[in-house]
């Protein structure tokens, strides 16, 4: 038998149809809802660190890339220089959606980058350290912008509530039918490209 007679799940509830910027939009749904994911990165020794971190925006409807505003003293760019790829996961209770993010990380300390992302909210987790250079403003040199440039991002976008996921398993269980309820999305290395190519004209 095929994979695909092997996991009916995800043969039903995969969604090929959609247009990339479709997915997007649906896609930027799970990460407004959310708020916050988790980023994921490895050590020098082979074991993965994973830490909650709210992501600048999107600004743009088409944005792919996650922006975080970051502490450059922290650990995680030790491991990112040690190791680019990095996963940034978001999972949203209300609904069960949530949305995978597949890429390699870019630091910058781009002044320009740093003032169109920066809040003033993002002050609190710098501080002042009273010695007129580390004010946790957005000229301090601690500050820093991870960008996510992802390679691939595979999301669950619920097509029912809570009751009618309920019900759908329920139903699956006593007859033995395959529950999606939901839709599996994929935005392909491809059609990301495609998109970052529209955002640079």
């Amino acid at each position: 038998m095929s994979n695909q007679e092997l996991d009916p799940y995800t043969a039903k509830a995969e969604n090929t149809n959609l247009t990339p910027q479709e997915k997007i939009q649906g896609l930027h749904t799970i990460v407004q809802n959310v708020k916050t994911g988790m980023l994921t990165t490895r050590s020098a020794s082979g074991q993965l660190h994973a830490r909650a971190m709210a992501p600048a925006g999107p600004v743009d409807p088409n944005q792919v890339n996650l922006v975080f505003i970051a502490n450059r003293a922290s650990a995680k760019f030790d491991e990112i220089e040690n190791d680019a790829h990095v996963n940034v996961s978001f999972y949203d209770e209300s609904t069960t959606n949530w949305a995978s993010y597949a890429g390699i990380a870019k630091i910058s300390q781009d002044k320009s980058k740093i003032a169109k992302h920066w809040s003033s909210a993002t002050a609190a987790w710098f501080g002042d350290l009273g010695d007129g250079v580390h004010k946790g403003d957005q000229n301090d040199p601690r500050v820093a912008v991870i960008e996510v440039i992802p390679d691939e991002i595979r999301y669950w976008y619920a097509t029912r509530g809570k009751v009618g996921q309920a019900v759908d398993v329920a139903v699956g269980a006593v007859t033995g039918r395959t529950a999606a309820p939901g839709e599996l999305r994929t935005i392909t290395k491809a059609e990301i490209q495609l998109v970052q190519g529209l955002n640079s004209k």
